[in-house]
């Protein structure tokens, strides 16, 4: 503790010495083509890419703003307008500039909201959340990033949702990563992340992996000029400590960024189970208790350049590292008993977790542009190598009715990976108001994992395999996109191969799949009026196993509720329907949707009873799903210093499938609510507080109940706004508790689920800019 301690005192003490006079920079927003001004415009002044203050204009356009002297970017959002940023410039002196705003005529342009979830672009086939000064957020990981944006939602066990959907695809940086697997999100920084994209109805240029939509986040990258960087500390309780820093250098041909952090946190909870089986007339009853407790302490890295080749070619290549370290303390307890609730046995175990883990990313990029506007060349290489280590020690003993020797299992599962992803995308306007697109695209990926167990000295035969996985996806697509006046379209077809393989040493098991399919999508804009857009899109998803669904060796933690995969598991399609509306008269601003997914051959996890009394989970190709539901995001800013935002998402789904000749049909409705509301008082302070709800939901087998969670931050910023201190409380309530129950004709399973009780983060971030070129000033291009 004592490191962090001196760290944020150091902050302090450093900061002391930074303090400066504020400037001025204002002006008048306009219409480009009509000169007329823009009222309600949101201007962002940024640094180090993150956001330092922001306003919005007045009746008449004008605009203000106040910060102290260093190195910043202006960043313009109106709806139905390109946004506009800046070039970097400095802030010594008071500035005036006016800004020209133009229309977005193409039909991929974006259409711009603002709201605290920070600023949100609303583009033709994606909605970008740009993570800002995102109070909530800070000291955090990618979970609480993403449980602060609209339609997003991580539960307990770090599984990611969108619409109440977990069949969704987690990018980060346009790439498939371990990290989005097995709660591996909550090992990222909130610091590292720039912004969140949510693609809910994906166009043919992204990948078709994911029923439910794709999200896709995006680490930091520096874009100003000159030495910039900030410095991060926090502390919290439970124990949770952390500390990064950004440093970045720019030149008119080198762009060098890099980013450090470490993290450490511990978690507790618990799992409460009880479990009635009938067989024959006769009823036994188990209770069960786990307590839990997780340590997590993760390092990362990551680092990189842009080399400006000339003003049309650029090359950037950046590596990422993490070491991310698992420990993990669980004290099982099961109590037998019969019908009458009279004792029969009693038996104690204890598990103790270790997993060490390697994450390693080398990428390389290169873009090249045109004299045409906006055409433009894109390539990628990324290698993508990672292993870990899991270790089970486990202890187990009956105490009751008699006392039994200890029994000593350990299990043993190493796993590697590597992975090479190759991508490259072609944009090539034909007209001033069309174009076309296309891409290749190859992801190949070897998975390995060696496993084996040992019980009291003697190796388990049963448990002990080695498993290989190769999946080689290639696709290429093509798109057109064209604009008539108002209307905008964007047509795609894209093809994609999958080769997959799994197979075992010990021959039990050796399923190849082939299979090419063929994704049409389109989206369709109407410009209805010049702060009313309507959108209506189409696209046909597939949902590929994931390597773990498809495992069929489970760690042994708990032998009564095992979960294992399905090695013979196919994939799922979904067609996908949408049509939204965007409007924003004055302050208030609205963004309803309705949608329908049509879903073959969905999978979904089956608990089946062991001849033991043990639960085992395994997912199993059912039949089909229909889900159709309608979603609306508000945010209202009353005054300069208020801003309320609230999304509701209600969905019904009907499922009919059947496995081992029993029919498993589900019909259900279900809702998600999140409010949010911010209060800032400049120069005073900054209050930030979110309320989350999920309504009960019923699966084929599982009835989950509602529900709740709320947050709560507030953030004083010092010297000029170099300096923000923050103190978030985080499942304010104590209510993030997942309970379900699970009813058959012959057992019922009843579970309470606690991942993390309350914690309290306090976060010190200092910002730092300089420029060593003075005369580099605000364009007067604006």
């Amino acid at each position: 503790m004592e490191p962090f301690k001196l760290l944020i005192a150091l902050l302090f003490g450093f900061a002391a010495f930074a303090q400066s006079p504020e400037f001025t920079i204002k002006g008048k927003v306009v219409d480009a083509k009509t000169k007329q001004p823009l009222p309600y415009v949101t201007i962002i002044l940024l640094s180090s890419s993150q956001k330092v203050k922001e306003t919005a204009s007045d009746e008449n356009g004008n605009y203000i703003l106040k910060s102290a002297a260093g190195n910043y970017q202006l960043k313009v959002e109106f709806l139905s307008f390109k946004t506009f940023i800046s070039e970097s410039f400095t802030m010594n002196q008071d500035l005036a500039q006016n800004i020209s705003l133009n229309e977005g005529v193409h039909q991929l342009e974006e259409v711009n909201v603002v709201s605290e979830k920070s600023a949100v672009e609303l583009k033709l086939d994606k909605k970008v959340f740009n993570v800002g000064k995102d109070i909530l957020s800070r000291g955090g990981s990618a979970n609480d990033i993403l449980n602060n944006v609209p339609s997003v939602n991580v539960d307990v066990a770090g599984v990611v949702s969108l619409r109440g959907n977990n069949s969704v695809t987690v990018l980060i940086n346009g790439k498939p990563s371990i990290l989005a697997a097995n709660n591996g999100l909550s090992q990222i920084s909130a610091a590292n992340i720039e912004k969140v994209e949510v693609i809910t109805n994906p166009s043919a240029a992204y990948e078709a992996q994911g029923g439910g939509g794709i999200i896709n986040i995006i680490l930091k990258k520096n874009s100003l000029k000159g030495f910039n960087g900030s410095l991060q500390a926090g502390i919290g309780n439970p124990e949770n400590y952390n500390v990064n820093a950004n440093v970045s250098y720019k030149t008119e041909k080198i762009n060098l960024f890099s980013n450090i952090g470490y993290r450490e946190l511990n978690v507790y909870g618990y799992e409460k189970q009880f479990q009635r089986n009938n067989d024959n007339g006769v009823t036994t009853i188990l209770n069960q208790y786990n307590d839990n407790k997780r340590n997590y302490s993760t390092v990362s890295l990551y680092f990189g350049g842009d080399y400006y080749i000339n003003d049309k070619n650029t090359l950037t290549g950046s590596y990422y590292r993490s070491k991310n370290t698992n420990r993990e303390n669980t004290k099982y307890n099961y109590n037998y008993s019969d019908a009458n609730n009279a004792a029969d046995s009693i038996i104690s175990r204890s598990q103790k977790y270790v997993e060490p883990q390697i994450y390693n990313v080398l990428e390389l990029n290169y873009a090249k542009t045109f004299d045409k506007k906006d055409k433009k060349w894109t390539s990628s290489l990324q290698y993508v190598f990672w292993n870990d280590n899991e270790n089970q020690y486990i202890d187990q003993q009956r105490t009751f009715p008699d006392q039994s020797p200890v029994s000593n299992l350990y299990t043993n599962d190493i796993e590697s990976s590597n992975d090479i992803f190759i991508k490259s995308d072609f944009v090539n306007p034909i007209s001033e108001n069309s174009k076309i697109e296309m891409g290749i695209r190859s992801d190949l990926r070897a998975i390995r994992s060696d496993y084996y167990t040992i019980l009291d000295d003697m190796l388990q035969e049963q448990f002990t395999n080695k498993l290989k996985y190769d999946e080689n996806l290639y696709s290429a697509y093509f798109q057109f996109g064209s604009k008539i006046k108002r209307f905008n379209y964007l047509l795609g077809l894209r093809s994609e191969l999958s080769d997959i393989k799994i197979s075992d040493r010990k021959n039990t098991f050796n399923n190849s799949k082939n299979y090419i399919n063929l994704f049409p999508t389109v989206h369709l804009v109407y410009n209805l009026t010049s702060k009313t857009d309507l959108q209506l899109s189409y696209s046909k998803r597939i949902n590929r196993p994931r390597f773990w669904q498809l495992n069929p060796f489970s760690g042994l933690s708990d032998l009564r509720n095992l979960t294992v995969g399905n090695p013979d598991l196919n994939p799922m399609f979904t067609d996908s329907f949408e049509f939204t509306v965007l409007a924003k008269p004055g302050k208030f601003s609205i963004n309803p949707s309705v949608y329908y997914k049509h879903t073959t051959n969905f999978f979904e996890y089956i608990v089946e009873r062991t001849d033991e009394n043990y639960f085992i989970n395994t997912p199993v190709n059912l039949g089909t799903e229909n889900r159709y539901g309608a979603e609306v995001s508000t945010t209202y800013n009353p005054t300069k210093w208020l801003r309320l935002s609230l999304d509701f998402n209600y969905y019904h789904f009907k499922q009919n499938g059947e496995y081992k000749g029993v029919s498993y049909n589900a019909e259900d409705q279900t809702w998600l609510s999140s409010f949010r509301s911010v209060v800032k008082f400049p120069k005073i302070i900054s209050g930030d507080f979110s309320f989350r709800y999920r309504g009960k939901n019923q699966g084929v087998q599982t009835l989950t109940e509602p529900q709740y969670s709320a947050n709560l931050g507030l953030s004083k910023d010092f010297l000029q706004e170099k300096m923000s201190v923050t103190l978030n409380v985080n499942n304010l309530f104590d209510s993030q508790i997942r309970k379900s129950e699970t009813r058959t004709s012959s057992y019922y399973l009843e579970s309470e689920f606690k991942s993390q009780g309350r914690y309290v983060n306090v976060t010190v971030i200092y910002r730092f800019n300089r420029n060593k070129t003075e005369a580099d000033r605000l364009p007067s291009s604006m």
